[in-house]
């Protein structure tokens, strides 16, 4: 198994083929751009797959994006919104490999975000979430 979920000592005594629980509130909030703050609740670098929640200020703006993969969201609280259109709590929205777009939350919002592959900046070609750490 390739699969973590990062720093989460809990998980360091379990036998390879276990379950893991996990208490989103034991994972601190780490520093993202754009006005989020996120949480990688799994990651596995092998396979490209990453499982994040995401916090994002009133206003965030997050770069203008092409998937190199696809990408699935869950919207808990407040909306995410793309020219496309707006996903509010308790929505779901999901945009396929290829597909480019610059995501706002003029509200705020909390969201799980599934990747499987990355997202690369237009403007830097930085690639997200990194899996070659």
């Amino acid at each position: 198994m390739t699969g973590t979920t990062p720093g989460y000592i809990p998980h360091e005594m379990l036998g390879l083929l276990d379950s893991r629980y996990v208490d989103i509130d034991e994972i601190p909030w780490g520093p993202a751009r754009y006005g989020t703050q996120s949480k990688v609740l799994f990651k596995d670098n092998e396979a490209k797959q990453a499982l994040m929640m995401v916090k994002a200020d009133p206003g965030a703006v997050l770069s203008d994006h092409e998937h190199t993969g696809l990408e699935m969201t869950y919207v808990i609280e407040g909306s995410l919104e793309d020219d496309h259109g707006k996903c509010t709590a308790g929505n779901f929205v999901w945009r396929p490999k290829g597909s480019r777009h610059q995501a706002r939350c003029p509200e705020g919002a909390v969201f799980l975000v599934l990747f499987n592959g990355g997202a690369r900046s237009v403007e830097t070609g930085e690639v997200f979430p990194n899996f070659d750490e």
